[in-house]
């Protein structure tokens, strides 16, 4: 969400960090050899000094080496699989690939969780057995699309999962979006002195459920796998109601955001 980048950005420059967006590097030297300072020029025709240049340019697939090219498949490459994890590329269907080298969801957890789906949907089909792969079925990776948990861990924390306000536009998904402010539970002034956190849900107007929830705040990424519960539940909102969070903790946000919902005007 937007308001995520927007305070780790302010946390950022409260820290001294300067930020400029969308600046893009044009030349990059060392002027005096190793152990010299960095100097750098900018596409508006600044340039600065570092002692350092760190450059994050992305993720690419660990596939050089694997012998690949043995099968037919492009070494070096992703792997395109299907929602059963079997890369499509590749004849008779015997190859499976799961992790960040199939590019679903590029995050440990996501790989770990993808295991856990194809390991017994190999073993099922090697049984001849019907498989489970409706929404939320056993051999099925509903989560890889509907509630990927991610976690930025800077200051403040970025907690994240299911959808995005965005996402839920481009989806043409009905959302009422509930924001609450974390600093003002009794939990987060216990937690810290002056805490600062933001909690954001959206509730998916035509289900009654909720779609996607971020969190922006110290310690909030404890309270994602609650909101990946409420997600790949569909549990309706009238149900989470009677969830009933210990006094004072953090996890009350649950309790004030249902309530902020409840009352307003339209519902």
């Amino acid at each position: 969400e937007p308001f995520a980048g927007e305070m780790v950005t302010q946390a950022l420059r409260e820290a001294g960090a300067e930020l400029r967006f969308g600046t893009s590097v044009t030349g990059v030297v060392r002027e005096n050899g190793a152990g010299s300072p960095v100097r750098i020029t900018l596409d508006d025709g600044q340039s600065l000094v570092a002692d350092e240049i760190l450059f994050a340019t992305g993720r690419a697939p660990h596939t050089q080496d694997i012998g690949l090219e043995t099968v037919g498949l492009t070494p070096g490459s992703w792997l395109d699989v299907d929602d059963s994890f079997r890369v499509t590329d590749v004849t008779d269907g015997w190859l499976y690939a799961v992790g960040d080298v199939n590019h679903r969801a590029l995050m440990t957890h996501q790989g770990k969780y993808q295991a856990r789906i194809v390991g017994p949907l190999i073993a099922a089909r090697a049984r001849n057995e019907p498989l489970d792969d409706g929404r939320w079925g056993a051999h099925a990776p509903t989560a890889d699309s509907a509630a990927v948990p991610q976690v930025v861990f800077c200051e403040p924390e970025v907690a994240s999962v299911g959808l995005t306000t965005q996402d839920a536009e481009r989806a043409g998904r009905h959302v009422d979006v509930v924001d609450y402010d974390i600093g003002r539970l009794a939990g987060a002034v216990q937690y810290a002195d002056g805490y600062s956190g933001k909690a954001r849900v959206l509730i998916d107007t035509d289900r009654n459920t909720i779609v996607g929830v971020t969190f922006v705040g110290p310690g909030t990424q404890e309270l994602l796998y609650s909101a990946g519960v409420a997600i790949t539940s569909e549990m309706p909102v009238e149900r989470l109601w009677h969830t009933v969070p210990a006094f004072p903790t953090i996890s009350e946000v649950w309790l004030r955001i249902l309530e902020t919902y409840r009352d307003r005007p339209d519902q």
